[in-house]
């Protein structure tokens, strides 16, 4: 019984460490195999998109995976959902504007009521469009793959998109936009850029979400964080910022904050691993 109970433990601590710092919460439906934004509008909701090639539909699950909801989202096509965030009042934005060959000309981030107050099942969309002034090839070659995006967040009455580079050779520089958070169209304001990284596999910016006291904004990759603080402007990359290791690798494409020290994470399933929901403490 002793050695049970060892070997037990034993295999506990591997399973524990091929997530690196994570936790797995729940393993995400099975019918959702490429989850691309998560948000939670309180801790029994939690509301997760999938990207290109799925259904116009946002879908509600448990922390415990159970599936409850499925909202259609009319006036809102799918090209390439890639990212979710909220407002202060939980109206939800869908951000629309995956664009991995940089060749888009309908970029858009859709915004929709609260879908915890939705009755029916379905949910209207309002448009907000916009395009990247500095973008002026929409057939560029390798080294111009620069305006792909899966990453967003509110704050003051915006929202900002964080670019992920795609551009050979890599540079691991991400641009951040701003947009107004109201229905229009509109020419994204350049704000600043950030430095990710060397490394193609874990610098590329896939998600990004803001604590609900607005003091801590967090972007993910494929195994990293950077967690930025202290920060006073729309270039939030000039407060302090901190780069954390997740020790994983899985394809990490969404993080959500439960509260202000904790967040929510999930990976696409990839070679039948992943499709998890994770939670992990920030310091």
């Amino acid at each position: 019984m002793q050695n049970y109970l060892k070997l037990s433990f034993l295999l506990l601590l591997v399973s524990c460490g091929n997530y690196g710092q994570l936790s797995v919460v729940a393993n995400i439906p099975d019918e959702f195999k490429e989850t691309s934004g998560l948000v939670v509008l309180n801790e029994k909701s939690i509301w997760l998109i999938e990207d290109k090639g799925n259904e116009d539909e946002i879908y509600k699950i448990d922390a415990n995976g159970n599936w409850l909801k499925t909202l259609k989202v009319k006036n809102g096509k799918n090209h390439d959902w890639e990212d979710l965030t909220k407002d202060k009042e939980n109206n939800v934005y869908i951000g629309d504007f995956g664009n991995n060959s940089s060749d888009r000309d309908n970029l858009k981030i859709l915004k929709i009521p609260n879908p915890d107050n939705e009755s029916g099942d379905t949910i209207e969309a309002e448009q907000i469009e916009f395009s990247y002034p500095e973008q002026t090839d929409f057939s560029p070659k390798k080294k111009g793959l620069l305006y792909d995006a899966e990453s967003v967040f509110h704050w003051k009455n915006s929202l900002y998109i964080i670019t992920k580079n795609r551009a050979t050779p890599f540079t691991g520089e991400a641009y951040i936009y701003k947009v107004p958070a109201i229905k229009g169209k509109y020419k994204a304001k350049l704000v600043g850029s950030f430095m990710a990284g060397t490394d193609e596999r874990t610098s590329r910016v896939t998600s990004a979400a803001i604590s609900p006291d607005e003091k801590t904004i967090v972007l993910i990759g494929n195994g990293m964080l950077w967690k930025f603080t202290d920060f006073k402007s729309d270039n939030f990359t000039e407060g302090t910022v901190k780069s954390i290791d997740l020790g994983v690798r899985t394809q990490l494409e969404s993080v959500c904050f439960v509260t202000n020290t904790t967040l929510y994470l999930a990976d696409e399933q990839s070679n039948k691993t992943g499709n998890n929901l994770y939670v992990y403490k920030l310091n």
